[in-house]
């Protein structure tokens, strides 16, 4: 049996999965799920970019290039970018018990 290299494995990019607004709040409560902010980060990223990053960046009143930093895997945003970035998409947090 041959063995698989990860290098020769297509690249997955979750973006292009996030066709309806049901499936990017499906994705972001997957991510919530995780409790951990990074990959919150990373996860609005993926939908940023599923919608289109300049029209995100310029609806949350943020610089394209800043959205992009701010929305990498491994970056810290402020909550406040979080919070306009959840606007600009119509997404919103949800609490529920834990």
């Amino acid at each position: 049996m041959d063995k698989i290299k990860i290098s020769e494995l297509p690249e997955f990019d979750p973006a292009e999965y996030l066709q309806s607004e049901e499936d990017m709040a499906a994705y972001l409560d997957a991510i919530l799920e995780e409790n951990n902010p990074s990959l919150l980060a990373a996860a609005l990223g993926d939908i940023a970019r599923a919608r289109g990053m300049s029209d995100i960046a310029k609806a949350a009143g943020i610089g394209r290039e800043a959205l992009y930093k701010a929305l990498r895997p491994g970056a810290k945003p402020r909550f406040e970018t979080i919070a306009r970035v959840l606007a600009a998409l119509g997404l919103k947090l949800h609490a529920v018990p834990a």
